[in-house]
């Protein structure tokens, strides 16, 4: 059975799932689709996980060229963020 969220109690799950200290990439799929179904933006809580597999971000961080490049242990992808 589902059940109805508002959006402020969708951002409150969010929070409150951030504030633990390890994720699955399950778990982190349905928190996006959660975020893009009420129009939440992660904000600073999208450097936590990978874009490409959507793991907990762990890996080598480099500072090259005014961006972060922190490299994916599961996928060796390379997330780059503006500094």
């Amino acid at each position: 059975m589902k059940t109805n969220l508002s959006k402020t109690e969708a951002k409150e799950k969010i929070d409150h799932f951030f504030k633990r200290q390890s994720f699955n990439k399950e778990e982190m799929r349905k928190i996006k689709r959660l975020a893009m179904k009420f129009k939440i933006r992660l904000k600073d809580k999208r450097k936590l996980f990978c874009k490409k597999c959507l793991s907990q971000l762990k890996g080598k961080t480099r500072v090259k060229n005014n961006h972060k490049v922190v490299e994916c242990s599961s996928c060796s992808y390379k997330n780059r963020y503006k500094i």
